[in-house]
């Protein structure tokens, strides 16, 4: 089958990876090349390299919706598009140049969290499960019919980095099972009355409000791990916070330090306690709780500044 591939990060590269196994790409899509670093060098995106490396010619539009871009993936006469966290919109016209339309690799179980972080919004809410959709898309936001869904357990500790990993090998999976040529697909349409929406990350909602649940704390260090990261303010000083433990109830007002051992700093929430196990002062490294106090004394009675 003739490919155009459309994608930008690893989540993409690992489905690219894979039906490169198995079908011809013609080309792949993939954002422009931006500046990363502290060098803010412009950086290819994992898609690209991957493409280049294999001899594959890579289109990089600003838009979809110039006369341009659109005649270049028509000159390409491709059976299918298949597209994994891309970053642009695809107009109508562009949905319907390739034979059999353009399928999506979504990385949640549709209707429930379309939009930009199914991911991390996924953990946030505490969800014990999540998955793979492989869809047929239209010109809405994640609202084309399923072709087909996979399944993945959200474990305890996962967090952002570690279930993407896993949906990552899942959709590459996924998508070279739709496309195989004795898969007889039956679309599905979506049930739009259970639909929730997964809004992009912000990284002002990172930083820690001591008066929540410890629980829901704790997701959101799971969650917003590695980006953008939770922050708590300490003596003025932002710390990241990049691993910890939701406690049972522990009599303190909201940021009170309650207890500091080898194994964290325990610290009252609105309700119960979270214990901070994995830190980062400004221009250090990530550290455990017993290296970073060695850097940075934390005592019982201190106090976390409330959000």
């Amino acid at each position: 089958m003739k490919i155009i591939f459309a994608g930008t990060p690893h989540f993409a590269a690992s489905a690219l990876e894979a039906l490169l196994k198995e079908h011809q790409v013609a080309a792949v899509l993939t954002q422009p090349d931006r500046p990363s670093g502290r060098g803010m060098q412009l950086t290819a995106s994992p898609v690209k390299l991957l493409a280049l490396a294999h001899g594959i010619p890579v289109l990089q539009p600003e838009s979809l919706k110039t006369e341009q871009a659109q005649s270049d993936i028509k000159a390409l006469d491709a059976d299918v598009m298949v597209v994994a966290a891309y970053g642009l919109i695809l107009p109508k016209a562009v949905l319907e140049l390739p034979r059999l339309g353009c399928l999506n690799i979504h990385a949640s179980l549709l209707p429930r969290w379309r939009g930009a972080a199914p991911i991390q919004r996924a953990i946030l809410a505490g969800d014990t499960e999540t998955g793979i959709t492989i869809m047929q898309m239209d010109v809405g936001l994640d609202t084309g019919d399923i072709l087909l869904t996979r399944r993945c357990t959200i474990d305890a500790h996962d967090n952002a980095q570690t279930l993407h990993d896993k949906l990552a090998a899942l959709g590459a999976a996924s998508i070279v099972e739709a496309l195989r040529a004795d898969n007889v697909l039956t679309p599905v349409a979506q049930d739009n009355d259970a639909a929730c929406y997964a809004a992009k990350l912000l990284k002002g909602e990172a930083l820690i409000d001591w008066t929540q649940d410890a629980v829901q704390i704790e997701r959101a260090v799971r969650a917003y791990n590695p980006f953008p990261v939770c922050q708590a303010k300490f003596n003025d000083v932002v710390l990241k916070l990049w691993q910890a433990e939701a406690c049972d109830a522990m009599s303190g007002h909201p940021g009170e330090v309650l207890a500091v051992d080898k194994s964290g700093i325990t610290v009252a929430c609105g309700r119960g306690a979270l214990k901070l196990q994995m830190l980062q002062r400004p221009g250090g490294k990530s550290q455990p709780a017993v290296q970073f106090l060695q850097a940075m004394p934390v005592r019982a009675g201190d106090n976390f500044q409330v959000h």
